[in-house]
């Protein structure tokens, strides 16, 4: 049982808390028995460790299962341990490690995608784990975030996926332009969201989006540049009814996609 929160090995599961760290490694935090248990059913072989305190354990018979089912062992630690290593001020008693597993741009595109979400300079990871999230309830292929948006394995970002980081392709690192590229290769049309663009409802009526479409979206302050908005095929705003100055990036997110999921099976 590890008891010493200033162990090396307690200490180098701590510093993936930092992007470098994280970077360097090519693994990353889970905290929090949902996220434990979405990466056991959909990424077991990601697993590199998982450490939980002996409560934990006895709390959680499913994840004992699955655990055994995929053939990780788990290590027992104090919740002196668990607190040193963790993101959040609560662990919940399990944390695990997990390689990085990105999907590829090409990957993609090759299986004829009807539906992705492209992250261009989000950098809020609240924001960027709701939109996951939101395209993974929506049905998207793939959601793909260019060179400057938020790190995907930043614990905040796993957390507000809620397990949707396990469901839905990633794509990181990459460029609009190449992603433009590739859209436009497969047939794919590239919708920005942008306050100064057509409106959603007439474009929905002339069935825009019921066509295979690559939603962009753009920084939380100040929305698309103008070189990306002029790479995109159209730009689509959402309707204000209230007076709401406007809408939170990741809100306003998930309506485009449900909007693009709804006339894609209707």
């Amino acid at each position: 049982m590890l008891e010493n929160p200033r162990s090396p090995r307690v200490r180098a599961v701590a510093k993936l808390t930092k992007r470098s760290a994280r970077t360097d490694t090519g693994t990353y935090l889970l905290e929090g028995p949902q996220s434990v248990r979405e990466v056991l059913a959909y990424r077991p072989d990601a697993v590199i460790d998982l450490y939980v305190t002996p409560a934990a354990w006895e709390k959680h018979a499913d994840l004992r299962a699955a655990a055994d089912e995929a053939g990780v062992r788990a290590t027992f630690a104090s919740e002196a341990v668990l607190a040193a290593m963790a993101d959040t001020v609560t662990p919940q008693g399990l944390i695990a490690v997990a390689r990085q597993t990105p999907a590829s741009l090409d990957a993609v595109f090759a299986d004829s995608p009807r539906l992705l979400a492209v992250c261009e300079q989000v950098r809020d990871p609240g924001n960027l784990g709701t939109i996951i999230r939101a395209a993974d309830a929506a049905g998207a292929d793939a959601v793909i975030l260019t060179g400057r948006t938020v790190d995907p394995y930043n614990p905040k970002v796993v957390r507000s996926t809620t397990g949707s980081l396990f469901h839905v392709p990633v794509v990181v690192g990459v460029e609009l332009d190449e992603v433009i590229e590739h859209a436009h290769a497969a047939g794919v049309q590239v919708v920005a969201a942008d306050v100064k663009g057509e409106d959603l409802l007439a474009a929905r009526a002339d069935g825009v989006l019921a066509r295979p479409t690559a939603w962009l979206f753009g920084n939380e302050a100040r929305g698309l540049e103008d070189d990306a908005l002029a790479a995109a095929d159209t730009a689509l705003r959402l309707p204000i009814y209230g007076r709401a100055e406007s809408l939170n990036l990741a809100t306003a997110a998930s309506v485009c996609l449900y909007e693009s999921a709804f006339a894609q099976r209707s």
